[in-house]
């Protein structure tokens, strides 16, 4: 489950910086929302309801490609030590959830896999 889980959200954050980056086409990266329209910097999109075109905004491809990164590190700092099995011998002092009494997965990598939850490959976490 845990390599399963890994995988699965590597896969699914190399979904999102491709996606982010084809969306930034000029490399202006900042989407701006005005009432009703929201502005990709190459141009505008209007018709949409205010909120909803906040919420479009929102989701510029360099927010989303910086949300990509900050995810990138938390995987990074919870990556299975080679110590497997003795946890006298910890691995670039990081804190690889294997021994500081939490189950593996641990709930902040759940936690990043469960906005997937839908996801057809979404490997379902086993929990005690």
């Amino acid at each position: 489950m845990s390599h399963d889980l890994m995988t699965f959200l590597r896969t699914r954050l190399d979904e999102e910086a491709d996606l982010a980056r084809r969306c930034d086409g000029d490399g202006c990266g900042v989407w701006t929302a005005h009432g009703h329209t929201v502005d990709f910097c190459q141009g505008e999109l209007s018709g949409f309801h205010p909120t909803i075109a906040l919420h479009v905004a929102l989701h510029d491809p360099a927010r989303v490609l910086r949300e990509v990164e900050a995810k990138r590190r938390v995987l990074a700092r919870h990556v299975l030590s080679p110590a497997t099995g003795d946890p006298q011998l910890p691995w670039d002092n990081r804190d690889d959830c294997q021994y500081d009494g939490e189950t593996w997965p641990c709930d902040d990598l759940l936690d990043l896999a469960s906005p997937y939850a839908d996801h057809p490959d979404y490997p379902r976490p086993r929990r005690p």
